[in-house]
């Protein structure tokens, strides 16, 4: 007996029937006990909340006019491109397509292809089509969820949506997706691999996964059987947020429906949600964008929002404030009707009423067929290894499994001659980095004020609400002690002590030198590091512990809930730890002091980046730093700004060391340094 759905098009339809089945987690740590959390864990958490529903407020921008979301929308989707790592958009090479066989069933053919959505990035595909059909016909694009096949491909999982389309008149292109395809890429490059550079290139694999639709859509305009006037996009889980991705970026598509695909940002930061989701489901919000925007996109194109409503990783509270601001907008723009949304009680799972309320969606908006849509109960099924669009060996051109190292440009940055020349790049980078690496910067710095005197001094102190980052300060040692007295000492703090006097007489009116010590994670705040005794002498210094660092350490374990939640929120934990610094520098009232900062590791170069956005750092010390963004410090898409070299050379002429630096990229920073005439300025040692 088939399955029978009406969808209404002024609100939602919940159907009701009953599911069995065991919950899809795609978290591996969704189950585990859970662990005694570290200091900073709570308050992370907290601040990640914050900004989520901050951002996720901000969707009220977009309903102003339809006039303002008109002039708006363009620039929105530069925007969306931009934090997909397609902008701008990659060169539209030859598709190569090749069809390797087919399989003929019952009144459709599957037709075994691959094309090249840029040079030796396959993708791998089914096309269904009728058997028999005459003219050209509306075409379905069907993006693929997370169902391992292993060499068969994921298409090999959907084949039920394939068939019914052709079988009722459809072209449906099905490709494999980056990770689960034949030639199996990475998807969990954050979640599993420990690729942070990811961030720093601006590589997510939804990138790859929204060009490979845009170039199927190419593909599908260049067969014969097709009407290019008709495209509908649709996909489950994975293939769901893909079809929210190329419907936001492709004009082509004429109506979509993404299931169980996207939620809002409430909802996504939460720990049981992120940590059930891939790499690929996420773009890096740079643009600091409600999430919404990106189905906004859509509109006003027929939008049909589908999902279950026992899936725990798109719970419906986020799916109903999704549909709620998705109506207003297309009621604003003057087609109420072309929106809906459909609820099917269970879990997060492939079943029949989802693929119905899509079949009659498409139906009604590439045919004006209004009439309630039907499946079988049961569809023939061909064996996975028939489908392979790959019937030997895979090509050995391919680029499937290093295109996280290709498809991002890096920027190339070339060392100016002059000093002149020095000072317009550097206006030049900034700015960049402060639009896009740093957008999520506050506006202004916190108002917090402290105080540092003769005496030692540690606590918090409020960087960005709530968070806090940790400080332990070291005073000079007083003209009577030997040279170097005191120094290394763990200095007793008095809680009871009034506030610390402000600096002896001796020192009034004159210049003093305070270091600021960065740390790096798991690094103990409680003395001087080894590796900074050496370098400051007998200064003063001041022990700096960022977010995530002493105090407030945070849990890093996989699946790396905080270091993945940020990039939603157009960050990164290190992008706020230079902020960090930033604010205690502007924090400290401490007459005529002269800066510097040192940090070894990563940390070296978070003190660099704060050295070129506060020019009252002095000097900057980094030992033992990493020569690019790729081993740290991780900032969204700085890579696609400058790197490492090029940022320490903006930083002539002022005194730049490099203790245990010797490798061949720094010699660009020393060309930065020539070109200011300020050779004397920089040691490598």
């Amino acid at each position: 007996m088939a399955t029978r759905i009406w969808i209404p098009l002024r609100s939602s339809a919940v159907l009701k029937c009953v599911l069995t089945g065991p919950l899809l987690l795609l978290g591996a740590a969704m189950g585990e006990a859970a662990e005694t959390p570290k200091p900073g864990d709570r308050v992370l958490e907290a601040y990640i909340r914050q900004e989520a529903l901050r951002l996720d407020g901000a969707y009220a921008d977009d309903l102003a006019s339809a006039g303002h979301w008109a002039q708006r929308r363009d620039e929105y989707r530069r925007q969306l491109l931009w934090m997909l790592g397609l902008w701008p958009l990659p060169e539209r090479t030859p598709l190569q397509p090749v069809v390797t066989g087919a399989v003929e069933g019952d009144g459709f053919v599957i037709e075994k292809l691959h094309f090249q959505s840029r040079p030796g990035l396959y993708v791998t595909a089914n096309l269904y089509r009728p058997k028999n059909a005459e003219g050209r016909l509306p075409a379905v694009l069907y993006g693929c969820g997370h169902a391992n096949k292993g060499r068969d491909g994921n298409k090999t999982a959907y084949q039920p949506h394939g068939i019914w389309l052709a079988t009722h008149g459809y072209i449906c292109l099905m490709i494999d997706s980056l990770m689960l395809g034949e030639i199996a890429g990475i998807h969990h490059g954050t979640y599993r691999e420990n690729r942070w550079w990811w961030h720093s290139r601006g590589y997510t694999p939804a990138g790859v996964e929204c060009w490979n639709c845009i170039r199927a859509l190419d593909y599908l305009e260049t067969r014969p059987e097709v009407d290019p006037t008709r495209f509908a996009v649709t996909g489950r889980s994975g293939g769901g947020a893909y079809t929210a991705w190329v419907t936001a970026a492709d004009d082509r598509v004429r109506a979509a429906i993404p299931v169980s695909g996207m939620s809002d940002l409430e909802d996504y930061v939460k720990p049981p949600v992120i940590n059930g989701h891939c790499d690929c489901m996420f773009l890096y919000n740079t643009y600091q964008w409600p999430w919404t925007r990106i189905l906004n996109l859509a509109a006003p194109r027929p939008l049909l929002f589908t999902n279950s409503d026992a899936d725990t990783i798109f719970p419906m509270t986020g799916n109903e404030r999704t549909i709620e601001r998705l109506r207003k907008l297309y009621a604003l723009l003057g087609k109420p009707e072309h929106v809906d949304a459909f609820v099917t009680p269970g879990p997060h799972k492939d079943v029949s009423p989802l693929r119905v309320a899509a079949f009659g969606w498409i139906n009604r908006f590439l045919k004006g067929d209004t009439s309630p849509a039907t499946e079988p109960d049961k569809y023939p099924t061909v064996e996975g290894k028939e489908l392979w669009a790959f019937p030997g060996d895979l090509p050995k051109d391919e680029v499937n499994t290093k295109i996280d190292q290709l498809f991002v440009p890096r920027a190339e940055v070339a060392v100016p001659d002059t000093l002149r020349k020095l000072a317009a790049l550097r206006k030049k980078l900034l700015t960049e980095l402060r639009e896009t690496t740093f957008r999520a910067w506050p506006e202004k710095l916190p108002t917090a004020s402290l105080e540092l005197g003769d005496q030692p001094l540690s606590g918090t102190i409020a960087t960005e609400s709530p968070l806090v980052a940790g400080y332990r300060y070291f005073p000079a040692p007083p003209p009577s002690l030997p040279e170097g007295g005191g120094r290394g000492r763990v200095h007793p703090i008095d809680k009871d002590r009034p506030s610390p006097s402000p600096l002896p007489r001796r020192e009034r009116g004159a210049a003093t030198t305070c270091w600021l010590l960065i740390l790096n994670e798991g690094d103990m705040d409680e003395t001087l590091p080894d590796w900074a005794a050496p370098i400051i002498g007998d200064d003063a210094s001041v022990v700096l512990s960022p977010r995530g660092v002493g105090p407030t350490e945070t849990t890093i374990k996989q699946p790396y809930y905080f270091r993945r939640a940020m990039p939603l929120l157009g960050r990164t934990m290190d992008s706020g730890r230079v902020w960090d610094i930033l604010a205690f520098v502007h924090a400290v009232k401490r007459p005529r002091t002269i800066w510097k900062v040192a940090g070894k590791g990563q940390a070296g170069i978070l003190g660099a980046y704060a050295a070129l956005f506060d020019e009252r750092i002095a000097e900057i010390v980094c030992v033992e730093p990493p020569a690019t963004h790729d081993d740290g410090p991780y900032f969204l898409s700085v890579m696609r700004v400058l790197d490492i070299p090029d940022a320490l050379g903006l930083l002539a002429p002022r005194p730049l060391t490099l203790r245990n630096a010797s490798a061949k990229p720094f010699d660009k920073t020393a060309a930065y340094y020539r070109a200011a005439g300020s050779q004397a300025t920089l040691k490598r040692n």
